[in-house]
This record gives structure tokens, sequence and C-alpha cells, in this order.
């Protein structure tokens, strides 16, 4: 690989994992061992029958979770832990395909623990946004999409690395626009559901004949008041 393959890859891999981790290893395992990409060797192991039959199981598992309103942020919230350093790891592992020094490669592997804590937290940020709202059919289009968006994103690092850092570029734009909004958003939904839970005088929180009205209420609210 060049340098603007070998960088679009260490951007992708990391941007990918970030948003699913298992689907960019199943996604690079395949084109690697179907001789579709020539994977640099420290990124070879994805290759691996037994790598990918795990990446594909816990796929498995994220597919259904993911797509399920609630439990799809209590599954980003654990992979904050895992998605972050596998970006990391694969970003300074497709850096080593440029045969570079351990300096270079560490400042892949810090670029690339960046990019997939800015592709995570964006997306486990807007699925909490998503939640807001009553009905499965936004996080089943948001999921989809996520999925369909690391699959083309992935194939276009390794086949058009121009179009793909530009298009990376404009991520990037959007991210540090929507960001700061999400975040205030997410402070108002935190200030209602404490005021769900605490409640008032009159109406305590734990009063079975206000529980409905008040989760109606709330649920309302939110829906709102997450709009950024």
């Amino acid at each position: 690989m060049d340098a603007v393959h070998t960088i679009a890859l260490m951007m992708g891999s990391a941007w990918a994992s970030g948003i699913n981790l298992y689907a960019t290893i199943l996604v690079l395992g395949w084109m690697g061992s179907t001789g579709q990409v020539d994977l640099p060797p420290s990124l070879e192991v994805l290759t691996d029958p037994t790598v990918m039959a795990a990446a594909g199981l816990m796929y498995f598992v994220e597919f259904f979770a993911d797509k399920t309103p609630g439990v799809d942020s209590g599954w980003d919230a654990i992979h904050t832990f895992i998605r972050i350093p596998a970006g990391a790891i694969m970003a300074a592992g497709a850096a080593q395909g440029l045969d570079i020094g351990p300096a270079a490669e560490l400042t892949a592997f810090l670029l690339g623990g960046g990019m997939a804590a800015t592709s995570h937290m964006t997306k486990a940020g807007s699925r909490l946004l998503i939640n807001t709202s009553p009905e499965p059919f936004t996080n089943w289009t948001a999921s989809i999409t996520e999925d369909l968006a690391v699959i083309g994103g992935l194939w276009a690092s390794l086949n058009h690395p121009w179009w793909f850092l530009a298009a990376l570029v404009v991520f990037l734009l959007i991210v540090a626009w929507l960001l700061p909004r999400i975040w205030r958003a997410l402070k108002r939904i935190f200030r209602a559901v404490r005021r769900w839970f605490r409640g008032t005088p009159e109406e305590p929180a734990g009063t079975a004949e206000t529980f409905r009205q008040r989760r109606k209420d709330v649920l309302k609210a939110l829906y709102h008041d997450a709009k950024p």
C-alpha cells in the first residue's frame, strides 16, 4: 500500500471501529481473506477464521441489541471501553504498512483513538436523543444506516482513498457543529429525568396514580427538548 491508501485505511478502520467494531473486523477480514485487498501484516490476523467467527457472533448479538431502544444506549456505554482502544490498535496496525518508526506508530495509535472516540461519542449521543422518541422505528433506521455506512466507508477507504478522506473531513466538520448541540440536548434530558424521579411534595415520584401521567409528560417534554 502507498501512503494515501495506508492513511485512509488507518483513519477508516478507526472511524468504523467507533461505530461498529465487529462489522469492521468482518469487512476487513473478508476483504483480506478473499484477496480483494492486501492488509498490512499486523492486520492479517483479522482474516483468521476464528477471529471472523467471534466477530460474526458478536455482530449478531449487536445487530439486535443496537435496534432495541434503551438497550442500544447501554450497549454503547459498555463499548466505550472496547471500541475506542480497538480503533486505536487498528490504526496503529494499519500504519505499520508504511514501515515507519515507533514514534509515527504511536502517533497513529493516538490519532486512531481520537477518531474512534469521535465517531463513538457521536453515535452514542445521537442514540440517547433518538431514544426520547417513544417509537422504535428511528432506532432501526439509525442502526441500519450506521451498518451500511461502516461497510461503505471501509470499502471506499480501500478502493477510493482520496474520496474517503474528503468525506471524512466533511464528517469531522459536521461533528464539530453537531456535538455541542447534542451535549446541550443531553443536559436537558438528564434534568428532565431527575425531575421525573424526584417528583414534587404534592406528587411524590413513587406515587402509583401519578406514575403513568408523569411518564407521558416527561417523554413528551424530552421529545421536544432533545431537538438540538
